[in-house]
């Protein structure tokens, strides 16, 4: 039975109608439903913290090339959350503990064990650091652009939760210079006073690509490409002999009006070939080895100050619906965190 000290009503978010532009609040509903009771074998959290992603506003379509499930509408939406177990009858997980799952968009959750990873509270001082989206930026970095000493690195997409530490790793690995590109004045100024970027290249402020070539002069050697379209198309441009590319996201596409994925440049394949340039997709569900290795990194790097966490916090699940829109508006700088 749960814990009568608990909450006896869950608030969740549910998906209320398919956007065909900016998001709104009548594409969403925010229900009241019994705390569910858990059955034998399943685990009941009661969610703390929980993350937003832009790929939200893509499973929102009803398909999508995400090899994701599309939300339904109805039902309950679904995402990156930390929480405290109340209840496991029948499994190993006991009352207290910290977990992580992916039935966030709800105050109280039951998950499968399976789909339950415990999380040391001890690690970091905020259990909102499990939620930091760096597992991407570290496998960007480590096994797509292969970042090393005295490397010219571009970011694309440098202001989100992704590329906010994707330019710090490139530095933690010796980079010694680190490009970003982002969509306002005040954002690329933001990255270079506070999160270590030597340069920034700013969408709609003329061509990227001669952006790119006086904030790189002679050329760039790894390239973080969270964004697609005109941005990878320039960078290539740019790239010097041996470049290596991680292609890790398509903001230009998720971040459009209709939310969609599809984005393209145009590559000179020859080109690639003659100089011997390295284009490589990764995806983290491939890789999810690496993201107890990420956590190490990145609490070693808070506590000795080689790393920050840039984030904005909105408290109450009710924020959460408009804390997805400002993302996709590009209102903040790094993860984009609701806290129940």
């Amino acid at each position: 039975m749960i814990d009568s000290t608990q909450h006896t009503i869950s608030r969740e978010v549910r998906l209320a109608s398919r956007p065909h532009g900016p998001l709104g609040d009548e594409h969403f509903e925010i229900v009241e439903r019994p705390v569910p009771e858990p059955e034998h074998g399943q685990v009941l959290v009661r969610n703390k913290v929980m993350g937003i992603a832009a790929v939200m506003r893509t499973l929102m379509d009803e398909s999508s090339d995400v090899p994701m499930r599309p939300y339904e509408i109805g039902q309950t939406l679904t995402g990156p959350a930390i929480g405290e177990v109340i209840a496991a009858p029948g499994t190993d997980f006991t009352p207290g503990e910290l977990v992580e799952h992916d039935l966030g968009w709800r105050e109280y959750a039951v998950v499968d064990p399976a789909h339950v990873h415990r999380r040391d509270r001890a690690l970091f001082d905020d259990p909102g650091a499990y939620l930091s989206q760096g597992a991407t930026a570290w496998m960007g970095m480590t096994l797509g652009a292969e970042v090393r000493p005295g490397d010219t690195v571009f970011v694309s997409g440098a202001a989100g939760g992704v590329g906010s530490l994707a330019g710090q790793i490139a530095r933690l690995r010796g980079a010694t210079r680190v490009i970003g590109s982002t969509g306002s004045r005040a954002k690329a100024d933001h990255l270079i006073q506070e999160l270590g970027y030597d340069a920034a290249v700013i969408r709609g402020e003329g061509s990227i690509e001669e952006q790119l070539r006086q904030a790189a002069p002679d050329g760039i050697d790894a390239v973080f490409d969270n964004v697609g379209g005109e941005q990878l198309q320039a960078a290539l441009a740019v790239a010097r002999s041996g470049a290596r590319f991680a292609l890790i996201g398509a903001l230009s596409g998720q971040l459009s009006a209709t939310g969609g994925t599809r984005t393209t440049a145009v590559i000179d394949s020859m080109s690639l070939i003659t100089s011997g340039i390295t284009l490589r997709g990764l995806a983290l569900y491939d890789h999810l080895e690496l993201i107890p290795q990420w956590n190490e990194v990145f609490a070693r790097g808070l506590r000795e100050s080689t790393l920050t966490f840039p984030h904005f916090r909105v408290h109450g699940i009710e924020k959460a619906p408009g804390a997805l829109a400002e993302l996709l508006t590009g209102r903040h700088i790094g993860a984009v965190l609701v806290e129940f």
